[in-house]
């Protein structure tokens, strides 16, 4: 991972704005310039960045997690054992001790959407002032290097192999967890096989029937699948941090002629919006191009939500691809491209594909057949 160079820039960032110090709070933001990624943050992780050094505020169990993997200059730790009471018992107490050393007419950035109200309290109460970091951060992780790219390409392989391989286990019985443990077994396997001494991480989700379909994010449950089902097979596979994303929707037997419709109109508004991505465009123009699809098939009110979403550290990144967004994409952006319409009493209808955007050409990093007749089982 190229965290130094991400902390040069942040440095210069905080140079360029007259920071002192910048206090990072959110833990993606905390993987992308430390590599240090906890599984659980119930107890809280401060990561602390000045001009000459960098330091983490750590709980006591993720003291060796932390010397392996983390560029932290300095680690504080707290702990909650009775053997080491009274020997720094709250991140909060550490956090009071390395400000104390910086003067109180310091500026400090923080990211106001992601910063406690404890500890913006604290920096406060201390007579500091407070800069918000949060665009400055998410215009940094807007653009990926080679070695995010290449992650993420790997992971656009595997969460496309997992999604096959699930979407062959569809039959009439078998329920939505195990339509997901199909392709979350082939995903361990080749994970296991194929990337030594990685981490993978992972999301599958497959809303069946006409109430669920219609709900784009519900976690998958005992249903069995009927005859004549409409399935969202949703899937992200992250690989040491990186994710992609790829979805499909499926049909266990016939869909009937309002599906077949509907998934028609889905189907052209997701191609027409993976044509007119390309670097160069605003974000708005490509949510445009797939809104005019449903709108001159009259069924953009049920399009609920963006046509797409930025994708890396996080399951959900800017920039989105929506309406009101001018930005004008950029080489190194990734995106994942799903309009969607969600008909009641007909179903939902996604396909969601991951692209790279290149100076050179727009590509595509995930596949499985879109087309109605490969998606029938």
């Amino acid at each position: 991972m190229n965290t130094s160079k991400r902390v040069e820039r942040l440095r210069e960032i905080m140079q360029e704005n007259q920071l002192g110090l910048s206090i990072i709070m959110n833990f993606e933001n905390q993987y992308y310039f430390s590599g240090l990624k906890a599984i659980t943050y119930s107890r809280p992780i401060v990561l602390a960045i000045d001009p000459k050094r960098s330091s983490l505020i750590i709980p006591s169990l993720e003291e060796s997690h932390a010397k392996e993997k983390s560029i932290a200059d300095q680690l504080y730790v707290y702990h909650e054992t009775l053997v080491k009471d009274g020997n720094g018992g709250s991140h909060l107490e550490h956090l009071a001790s390395l400000i104390s050393t910086y003067p109180s007419d310091t500026r400090i950035g923080v990211e106001f959407s992601s910063l406690p109200v404890k500890i913006g309290n604290l920096l406060k109460a201390a007579g500091f002032e407070l800069y918000d970091l949060d665009k400055s951060i998410v215009e940094m992780r807007y653009i990926k290097d080679q070695e995010e790219i290449d992650l993420i390409t790997e992971s656009g392989r595997l969460v496309s192999m997992a999604l096959r391989e699930s979407l062959l286990q569809a039959k009439p019985g078998v329920t939505e967890m195990e339509i997901d443990q199909y392709g979350n077994q082939a995903l361990f396997f080749e994970t296991s096989k194929t990337h030594p001494n990685s981490t993978v991480d992972f999301f599958a989700m497959s809303p069946s029937g006409l109430n669920r379909s219609i709900m784009p994010h519900v976690f998958s449950n005992t249903r069995k699948l009927e005859s004549h089902d409409i399935v969202i097979h949703s899937r992200q596979v992250g690989l040491n941090g990186y994710r992609a994303e790829c979805e499909r929707t499926f049909f266990v037997g016939q869909p009937t002629d309002k599906q077949k419709e509907a998934f028609k109109i889905s189907y052209e508004a997701q191609l027409t919006a993976l044509e007119v991505i390309k670097v160069g465009i605003t974000a708005k123009e490509v949510n445009e191009a797939a809104r005019q699809v449903f709108k001159k098939a009259g069924v953009e009110e049920y399009s609920i939500h963006r046509t797409g979403h930025g994708i890396g550290i996080g399951l959900h990144e800017e920039p989105s691809l929506r309406y009101d967004n001018d930005l004008i994409l950029q080489e190194g952006m990734v995106f994942c491209v799903e309009p969607a319409i969600y008909i009641p009493g007909v179903g939902g209808f996604r396909h969601s594909d991951t692209v790279v955007l290149t100076n050179k050409k727009t590509k595509l990093i995930t596949e499985y057949p879109r087309e109605l007749e490969s998606l029938i089982f």
